[in-house]
Order: structure tokens, then sequence, then C-alpha cells
């Protein structure tokens, strides 16, 4: 097994994504620094805190300079950080000493790494966006498909109540709706630059400081967060935190599609995978992976939101620990997301299992539904315990639920008079879901 499965040739087109991750190659980090140093010397070549000749040539270099990744791994390890070796293979690719003299002024390496960071997150929340809305638009084809087709709630693993197919797919839908909803909010607070020099304080800007990062922000089509945040790491927080709660979301439904698939009750069909010795098998490979990367993602955000204990005004330590964690926790995210989309892309309710399920127990999934009729005639307790002695009765003789009820309260034709109301709101449930995600 490799040390990063994600990366893995053998398992990265079940736990990767390459979208996202090469949004975290050390070629798209390398690049994503050029060009926040190259944006940081025109906007101070623009303010006149260096001269605008070496600003254009910085700029213009920036985009120009090729940097080999394996050259800055032996500062790096001595460092703790690539920028030094960045600026020195920068300026050595430059070979021009006068105008390089004014690269990367009065920064530090965590502003250059962190807006860095933010400019690969964009187009990563992008991303994300659009396959959050891909997963929606096919639940709710599927919950209005299946609004009205019976089947089993289950409570503590057990037999309830009926409900639809539609508001149990509704019910996966629902939450990614609201995760949908919270992208906006979480760019602004996550999609912000980072200029605060050495301790937080900008003192080798002056008095430009303020202005130098409020024109880099907007160079950069980023926030402009009015302050030094280097120590405040609720940025890469609250990204974990809307990872970790869409990996709930979407480890729920691998969940529940690992119970509904199960051989012998299977109510729903999907795409499986083959085992190497059991010609019969077709195992449920992506909600079990799915629930994997859930619990992954989750146990990894963990880990980022650790480095919120932030010591002082930089600590190494803590924000280590966040490069260990953050990218691994952006492309397991990614892929959940294609993930879910390969799952729902083939699942199939098979409404003959369902209605096989629902038999089941001799009928015992209707006393709830039983009892609140009976409570239309008679006092709502003395309802209750005449069902619950029907049910006692039904384990005894083996009998169904709604016969003997038929036996002992013979004026009404239960079947027939719980077959109207037995599905409650679920159908109802379904169908408002889907209008919600197309905007209904």
């Amino acid at each position: 097994m490799p040390a990063a499965p994600a990366d893995s040739l053998i398992y990265g087109r079940l736990f990767g994504d390459e979208d996202t991750a090469r949004l975290f190659t050390d070629s798209a980090e390398i690049r994503a620094m050029l060009l926040v140093e190259g944006a940081l010397a025109r906007v101070q070549g623009a303010l006149g805190l260096i001269p605008a000749d070496a600003a254009a040539f910085i700029d213009r270099a920036s985009q120009e300079v090729v940097i080999d990744p394996a050259a800055l791994a032996v500062e790096t390890a001595q460092n703790g950080v690539p920028v030094p070796a960045l600026l020195a293979a920068f300026r050595k690719g430059a070979a021009a000493p006068g105008p390089m003299q004014y690269l990367h002024w009065g920064a530090t390496s965590q502003d250059i790494m962190d807006t860095a960071l933010a400019l690969r997150l964009r187009p990563m929340l992008r991303l994300w966006e659009g396959r959050i809305a891909g997963l929606l638009a096919r639940l709710a084809e599927l919950a209005e498909a299946g609004a009205s087709l019976p089947m089993t709630a289950r409570t503590y693993g057990q037999a309830a109540t009926p409900t639809s197919f539609g508001a149990v797919v509704a019910a996966w839908g629902w939450p990614l709706l609201d995760w949908q909803g919270q992208l906006s909010p979480l760019r602004d607070r996550v999609l912000k630059v980072s200029l605060s020099g050495a301790a937080g304080t900008l003192s080798a800007m002056g008095e430009a400081g303020p202005a130098v990062r409020a024109a880099l922000a907007s160079e950069l089509a980023l926030a402009d967060p009015g302050h030094s945040w280097h120590s405040d790491r609720s940025v890469s927080g609250q990204l974990a935190a809307f990872a970790a709660g869409l990996a709930g979301s979407l480890g729920k439904l691998g969940e529940d599609l690992l119970l509904l698939s199960q051989s012998g009750v299977a109510e729903v069909t999907l795409a499986g995978g083959a085992s190497s010795t059991m010609p019969q098998k077709q195992n449920p490979v992506g909600p079990s992976a799915l629930v994997a990367l859930a619990r992954h993602v989750i146990g990894l955000t963990a880990l980022v939101q650790g480095a919120a204990l932030h010591r002082q005004q930089r600590d190494g330590a803590a924000w280590f620990g966040e490069w260990l964690a953050l990218p691994q926790l952006c492309i397991c995210t990614g892929r959940m997301l294609t993930l879910g989309a390969e799952v729902l892309a083939s699942l199939a309710p098979d409404g003959a299992a369902m209605a096989r399920a629902l038999e089941e127990g001799q009928g015992l999934i209707h006393a709830e539904a039983l009892s609140f009729a009976l409570a239309k005639t008679m006092p709502r307790p003395e309802a209750q315990a005449a069902v619950k002695e029907l049910c006692a009765q039904v384990l005894v003789t083996g009998e169904p639920l709604l016969t003997l009820a038929a036996q002992r309260f013979p004026k009404t034709d239960w079947a027939a008079h719980l077959a109207g109301a037995g599905l409650g709101q679920a159908p109802s449930e379904a169908r408002v879901f889907a209008a919600r995600v197309r905007g209904g």
C-alpha cells in the first residue's frame, strides 16, 4: 500500500481526484507563489514603494522564469519553508541583480504561501460547486421519479413505517442544498490575501503597507482582510469544517446505499465490483469508498483545525501540521464529489423488492398508522393498547396484522384504508426537494 493512496498509480482512480490534485502539485504551488511575487512588485511599483522599472522587470520575469521544484528541496528542509529557495532560484534565473533586489519587498514567506494557497483554492471551490450542482440535479431526478414509490423506513435498524424512495433521496439531498448555499460565504472567508510582513506589522512597508495590501488583493481578485492573520488559522479551519460537513452528508448517502444493496434484501441496484473468488458477488465499491473517504476527511479536519492552536505570531509546528493534512483533505473531498456522481448515475430502485420488504413481518409496519386510525373512533390510549395486543398476536399466530385488525374491527377494510395515508408527506417531501433544486 503506498503512503498516499490518492496519488498512487494503483489506487489513485479509487481515492484520488486529478482535477483537485493538480492544484496541489509542486509546480502549481511554485507558479502561484511566482504570481503573487509578480503582483506584489507590480502594485508596489505603482504606489512608488519600489522603482517602476524594477517592478516591471520582476513582474515580467515572474511569468517567464522556470523553476525546478527539486532544486528547492535541500533549502526547504533547512529553512522549513520553500520561499527562500524560490527567491534564490528566481533571482538566479532572472540574472539581473539590480531590479531583483526589490523582489519580495517587505513581505514574508507566509504572506506568499498563504496568498498562493488562496489562488489555488479559488478554482477548487468552483470545481466543487459544479460537482455539487451535478449531484443535486441527479438527486432531484431520482426524488421526483420515486416520490410515490413505497418502501420501508427504518429506525434503529428496524422496520418502522412506510416512506417513499423519493423521500429517502430527498433526505440525502437537502443537506447538499445547504452546503451549496454555504459556498458563497465560504469563498468570502477563505479567498483573501495575506500581507503582514515578518511579525504581522508590515513595518518594512511603512505607512504604505495597508495600501499595498489592498492593491494586491484587488490585483489578485482576492479579499483584503484589512489586518494581519498569520496566526489566525480559521481560514483553513473553516474550509476543513465545510469539507467535514459535506463528508458527513455524502458518507450518510454511502452508508444507506450499503444497507439498501445488501444481497438477499437489496432494494436498489448499483454498478458493482467483482470479487477475486466469488463469481456471484457485485460488491458495492462506490458506496464503500464514499464512506471510507468521508471518515478520512472528518479525521483530517481535526488535524487541520488543530492548527488553530497557533503560538504567538507564527508557529512552525502548527503550520506544518496544516500542510500535512489540508491537501489530502481537499483531494479526498473532490473525490467524494465525483464518486457520489458515479454512484448515483447507476442507482435505480427495485420497486418489487421494496414491496416485498413492506410485507415482511406480517404487516407490523402498519402498526402506527393503524393506532392513529383507530384513535379517530376511540380514546388514543385504548387504540394504542388494542394495536399493541394485536401485534403480540401476530408474533404468536403468524397472522398478518391487518387480517387480525379486520377480525377485531370488521367494519373497516384496513388494507384499503391505510393504503391511502400510509406514506404521509413523503411524496410531497420528494417533490418539494426536486422543485427546490430546480429553482422552484
